[in-house]
């Protein structure tokens, strides 16, 4: 869905700053250094630990993305949405893309992943997350197991050009 959305040339993935190991394709890796400067200046609008590492939404990278375009921010927490509506004035509009544990299971698999229970764990802490923040309010949720990437692209890029506001909440399961 978010290589559909930037195929039309105005999106772009926001590229979080992760501070370990792994994977790096899709982020900027960092140093501890580095992160402690941007605590110590103010600049970490989020931050949280996963798979052993450090993700972080910081205000120099949230700037040069929206430079660049208009940034698509991946986030697994309410917390960590809540963080940047409020700590990053902009005209936000929030999805929630969401598939059933079998479906996360599968296609994880079918990436090669090879931490496939961890995956499984962060959708767990995610849905009990979702499940806690009731009153979360999605500009439009799309149960990604039914809608294929490209008509949940389209649907997304309808909601940010103003012509359709729907809220709907798909089932947890």
């Amino acid at each position: 869905m978010t290589k559909a959305l930037q195929r039309a040339g105005k999106y772009r993935l926001f590229s979080r700053l992760k501070v370990g190991s792994g994977k790096s394709e899709g982020y900027r890796m960092g140093t501890p250094e580095q992160l402690a400067e941007l605590e110590s200046a103010g600049d970490v609008i989020y931050q949280n630990s996963r798979y052993g590492n450090t993700y972080v939404i910081d205000r120099p990278g949230m700037d040069r993305a929206f430079e660049d375009g208009t940034p698509i921010v991946h986030l697994g927490q309410v917390e960590g949405i809540e963080a940047l509506l409020t700590g990053y004035p902009a005209e936000w509009s929030v999805v929630l893309l969401w598939c059933g544990r079998e479906v996360t299971a599968a296609r994880s698999a079918g990436r090669g992943d090879r931490d496939v229970e961890a995956r499984l764990n962060a959708w767990d802490a995610t849905q009990a997350d979702v499940e806690a923040h009731p009153g979360q309010v999605w500009d439009l949720s799309v149960d990604t197991s039914v809608v294929d990437p490209a008509e949940a692209a389209g649907l997304i890029d309808a909601l940010l050009g103003g012509g359709w506001r729907p809220w709907s909440r798909a089932p947890m399961g």
